[in-house]
């Protein structure tokens, strides 16, 4: 067989099947339900927050990009709901009202994890590193575009419909420049993480750093805003 039937090419729809499989395998474990993804995706031409909540995180590094997820209230309280009550909480001490702090808290929370789960398969998988903001969330009444202040020479944009257990549906969608990772030779990738040890890591990591960040992340936010073109 030539070498050339043997190369192994990883591309925009590939970075975006594990995205897909990061956004899955954390909020599954999170909430204990069974969160689907279509298996049909958009392709795009421009990237924003919509109604009812928006979040969204800037990466860099090998390649750049953004990723945002656009959540309808429903999807929100219900994911925030299993999530807690997943963790204990009775649930007659939940919010109520998908504008609460506490749910944006959450999914911004949940955020992290996801992208913290994506970049940890890019090291693994493509050999190559890439780095994350903190995730920012908006409760919104309309639709907010953005603009990645990033050099996309060739961006391409995609959109993938999420589903809940109780078929309330969110968005994922990812801005990228256009790339090919070409597999040279065979390597080992080290170990997955448990799911579970993952949520435990990420918790740990932002309950050490809570209390020292907080004074800059109303200059944070800002900042990003700016850059983004809000």
């Amino acid at each position: 067989m030539s070498k050339e039937e043997n190369t192994v090419v990883y591309g925009t729809e590939d970075l975006l099947t594990s995205l897909c499989n990061s956004v899955t395998r954390v909020l599954n474990v999170a909430t204990q339900s069974r969160i689907n993804y279509s298996a049909m995706v958009q392709r795009i031409t421009k990237i924003g927050l919509k109604p009812d909540i928006g979040c969204f995180v800037l990466f860099d590094g090998g390649f750049s990009g953004l990723v945002v997820l656009n959540f309808s209230g429903a999807a929100a309280l219900e994911i925030y709901e299993k999530y807690m009550l997943t963790m204990g909480m009775p649930k007659s001490e939940l919010a109520s009202s998908f504008t609460s702090d506490e749910v944006a808290n959450i999914l911004g929370e949940l955020m992290n994890q996801i992208v913290g789960d994506f970049t940890g398969k890019v090291r693994r998988e493509l050999q190559t590193n890439i780095t994350q903001n903190q995730p920012k969330m908006l409760v919104l009444t309309k639709q907010v575009m953005l603009s990645v202040d990033t050099p996309l020479d060739r961006p391409e944009i995609r959109r993938v419909s999420f589903f809940t257990a109780n078929n309330n549906i969110f968005y994922l969608e990812l801005a990228i420049d256009r790339t090919e990772f070409i597999k040279l030779h065979d390597f080992d990738s080290s170990e997955v993480l448990d799911p579970d040890a993952l949520l435990d890591m990420q918790q740990s990591d932002q309950a050490s750093t809570a209390s020292p960040a907080a004074p800059d992340s109303d200059d944070d936010s800002d900042e990003l805003l700016k850059s983004l073109g809000m």
